[in-house]
């Protein structure tokens, strides 16, 4: 007997060995097709400028309250600068008032203005100067 021969009668086939045991039928798997379908793939571009563009929509939510924060702050700055230039227009009329009244007679004037009179004076009262 060749060595073929005596392998042959020695040893299942290689089908054989795959096959249930009682199985008088031969079954194959059937081979995986390697295009399966568009919606089967991940589409990893597509995927990876979704998710880029998310990513960029999140960080642009996150600098809208802090841009917005800082707006206002900017704009109460303009306000509080207006506010501060009309208390020191303020602040310098006050300081020529003080400068009138330190004067000689300056007192005595502001005095007068208010309707007072000095020790030993008669006050009058002139009534109807404005009616015409």
């Amino acid at each position: 007997m060749s060595a073929r021969a005596y392998r042959a009668t020695t040893r299942p086939s290689r089908s054989a060995a795959r096959r249930k045991p009682g199985s008088g039928r031969r079954y194959k798997v059937a081979p995986r097709s390697r295009a399966r379908g568009r919606g089967t793939r991940i589409d990893w571009e597509r995927t990876g400028r979704i998710a880029l563009v998310l990513v960029l929509f999140l960080i642009i939510a996150l600098y809208v309250n802090p841009l917005a924060g800082f707006v206002d702050a900017w704009q109460e700055s303009k306000a509080e600068q207006a506010h501060l230039a009309e208390l020191e227009r303020t602040n310098e009329d006050l300081k020529q008032r003080v400068g009138a009244l330190a004067g000689p007679g300056g007192a005595e004037r502001e005095a007068r203005k208010m309707g007072m009179v000095s020790e030993g004076e008669r006050a009058y009262v002139l009534r109807g100067l404005r009616e015409k």
